[in-house]
């Protein structure tokens, strides 16, 4: 099979397409036919080697697929040859650039019919840390108020959707009049541009001087001390991505009773896993979920996906195809 395979950490160019075996499913394992894969800014992280985690190489990037079941390892119940399913992991030793892959039957879940392989690639990551980062960690609550920075992204599309959908009011930032329009389409109340100097200062006026109640962070370098001028009291402000250092005047969420969370998806428990993708399943199934793809690309172009998904402008999601 073809499969993009890292033997030194490096440049996007270290990935080269190459034919390996045709892996096969062990015991509580599930191999997949790849449809589709999803490209996420973490996998850049990793393949630069600057990642606090680091496979051991040579390796294949990627968790995020969709596919059909080609086989089950012994002990699998729930999950038969033929079923249509996206996963949030693959099994260690195995990654998602390839034809095929192998899951820990944990990490598969069924993909509704209603949505395309390429929608299903852009579930894992993206929706379980919108899902974890909202109601998981910060805990939001329907009547309260969101900003959701760089929502025209694959995580902020997620958030934007799920918070829409539990009561929330929405509050959206893209940086084009493509992600303003995307944004809107996805469920935000107001949606800002984030490439105007002055955006934060509408932020005030949108929620009558209480400012908001939480914060969904893409990049903490640029924003985390703005943030905490439009922090509600006892706001929390959710981190899910930075990319540099920054300086902060505590003082600001020290009157707030302010709350700064982080996370990785690296750090969800086995239970949290089960708990959000239950979640994930259900909105998928009945409408309320639905991703948005913004660029397709052949699977053996992941060096450009890999420069495409680091760019700003961000809108929908990047996948490959095999």
């Amino acid at each position: 099979m073809k499969a993009i395979v890292v033997r030194e950490f490096g440049a996007a160019e270290v990935m080269k397409l190459e034919d390996l075996p045709a892996p096969s499913a062990g015991p509580g394992q599930v191999r997949v036919a790849v449809k589709a894969i999803g490209v996420n800014p973490v996998d850049t992280y990793i393949r630069s080697g600057a990642y606090a985690r680091k496979p051991n190489l040579p390796y294949t990037p990627g968790t995020d697929v969709a596919g059909v079941v080609e086989a089950v390892g012994p002990g699998v119940s729930g999950v038969r040859k033929g079923d249509r399913v996206y996963t949030h992991g693959t099994a260690e030793g195995h990654g998602g650039y390839a034809e095929a892959t192998v899951c820990d039957r944990a990490q598969v879940h069924p993909l509704p019919d209603r949505l395309s392989f390429q929608q299903g690639a852009a579930v894992g990551v993206p929706y379980a840390t919108a899902w974890r980062a909202l109601f998981l960690k910060a805990r939001a609550r329907p009547g309260e108020t969101v900003l959701i920075h760089g929502a025209s992204g694959g995580v902020g599309s997620a958030a934007v959707q799920m918070a829409r959908a539990a009561g929330l009011r929405v509050i959206a930032t893209a940086g084009t009049d493509k992600g303003l329009r995307l944004v809107r389409e996805q469920g935000a109340h107001e949606a800002l541009n984030h490439r105007d100097p002055e955006y934060f200062s509408q932020i005030a006026p949108l929620t009558e001087g209480r400012g908001v109640d939480v914060i969904l962070e893409m990049l903490a370098n640029v924003n985390l001390d703005r943030d905490f001028d439009v922090l509600a009291l006892r706001g929390r402000v959710m981190v899910v991505g930075n990319r540099g250092r920054v300086e902060i005047d505590p003082r600001k969420f020290m009157s707030r009773d302010g709350t700064v969370l982080g996370m990785t998806m690296f750090n969800a428990t086995a239970e949290e896993h089960e708990t959000t993708h239950a979640a994930l399943v259900a909105g998928l199934e009945n409408g309320t979920l639905t991703p948005v793809i913004g660029r397709e690309l052949p699977l053996r172009e992941a060096v450009e996906a890999h420069a495409a998904v680091m760019q700003p402008g961000a809108f929908g999601k990047i996948v490959l195809i095999p």
